[in-house]
């Protein structure tokens, strides 16, 4: 390869090699199939690496004649070591995803389909999105709301691995909430696998949702989170349940929907087993959400490890994790600081925590509510004798 000049034309633009499927879009460049589709679908980019210009039809036109030229060169040279390249297999058409979908109507031949319609979206970004426009879509939501749990996990795990577009997501968002409620249905009833790509599927459509929508999210589905959570399915879907309880939290009475759900005992639960920092971060962010209402901070309070293990996350595991847990601890000095509540924050040492966090690096923010925290109840916690001497000079007037 070193030795032979490569015309330029036979190079992808993005991935810099030869081309083996090359594809045009619609600004007029090349790239290699495989490169694109990266771009397009797993990155979600909608404009043209080369022209910077919007892509408005992602539809990929095959150039077959630059292939054949590609092809032959690659014959030409094969004594250089260049390798020959092969015909790449056409993409699926909408006609046979059409009649595929037809086909999986008969409940005979249901099961069957829906297994060779997850084989089609497997091979590449174009067939993927080619399902998507055939309908199908709205074909795998109807399968998943009849709650046939066998072909509901197969048309579960296609509606995930489509990575659907924003507007199919939409789609389904519009539906008066019944897919969620069908998806809430699923994780109630379904198995493991089954309830780990409703999570996954959810995650997509909530994430993409208006305020009002999510404002109207039924207290079942907090319940089936909170379960998701617990039954330690696996680690993707707690990844993707904390993310989803992170993003809806915020919206309406979520906050309280969650905490009636049982969520915070079993976000403590979590915290104690946990050790990493990614992990760590996103269940006190998730804490921290839920946290902001009476509901949530009573929960954690009546968990006999609640203060410790938020206090003991300080200083051990980063800025994100310092932010998140003071600001547990101001919601509950500032709302719920009882005279027993104010006692075990001395006992259990997050004053003293409390006190290192203003004598160290670890942001300006943290740092403020830090300081609101030991000035809330600065006359108790002055004259405790848990707090060290040292500390004393640092105290916040």
């Amino acid at each position: 390869m070193d030795e032979i000049d490569v015309p330029p034309f036979f190079i992808c633009p993005i991935s810099l090699e030869i081309m083996k499927d090359p594809v045009t879009v619609s600004t007029g460049i090349t790239y290699d199939r495989e490169s694109i589709e990266k771009w397009l679908f797993s990155g979600k980019n909608t404009a043209c690496p080369v022209t910077k210009q919007a892509i408005s039809d992602c539809e990929l036109v095959p150039n077959h004649t630059l292939r054949r030229l590609i092809q032959s060169w690659c014959t030409l040279n094969a004594s250089h070591g260049i390798e020959r390249i092969l015909t790449p297999k056409p993409p699926i058409g909408k006609a046979q995803i059409s009649k595929l979908l037809d086909d999986a109507k008969s409940p005979l031949q249901r099961m069957k389909c829906l297994r060779r319609l997850r084989s089609i979206a497997s091979e590449n970004g174009t067939n993927k999105r080619c399902i998507e426009s055939s309908g199908a879509v709205e074909f795998l939501a109807s399968i998943v709301s009849e709650c046939d749990s066998t072909a509901a996990d197969e048309a579960l795990n296609t509606l995930y691995n489509l990575q659907l577009s924003e507007a199919a997501l939409k789609n389904l968002m519009g539906r008066n909430g019944d897919f969620v409620a069908s998806l809430t249905r699923v994780m109630q009833h379904g198995s493991y696998e089954c309830r780990a790509y409703a999570v996954f599927v959810l995650k997509s459509m909530l994430e993409i949702a208006d305020p009002m929508q999510l404002i109207g999210l039924r207290p079942e589905l907090f319940v089936e989170l909170a379960r998701v959570l617990r039954d330690k399915i696996s680690q993707q879907a707690t990844k993707a349940t904390l993310k989803l309880l992170v993003t809806i939290s915020p919206w309406g009475r979520n906050k309280i929907k969650a905490a009636e759900a049982s969520v915070v005992p079993v976000l403590i639960d979590m915290l104690l087993d946990s050790s990493q920092k990614r992990p760590c971060e996103i269940i006190l962010t998730a804490l921290d959400e839920v946290c902001r209402c009476a509901e949530g901070r009573t929960e954690l309070l009546n968990h006999g490890a609640g203060l410790a293990v938020v206090s003991k996350k300080i200083l051990r595991v980063s800025q994100v994790a310092n932010q998140r847990a003071v600001r547990i601890l101001w919601s509950i000095s500032k709302f719920c600081g009882t005279c027993d509540v104010v006692q075990e924050m001395v006992q259990l040492g997050i004053v003293a925590k409390l006190g290192l966090v203003l004598q160290v690096e670890c942001g300006h923010k943290t740092k403020e509510k830090a300081r609101e925290v030991l000035k809330l109840h600065a006359k108790l916690w002055m004259n405790s004798p848990c707090i060290p001497t040292n500390l004393l000079s640092s105290y916040p007037a």
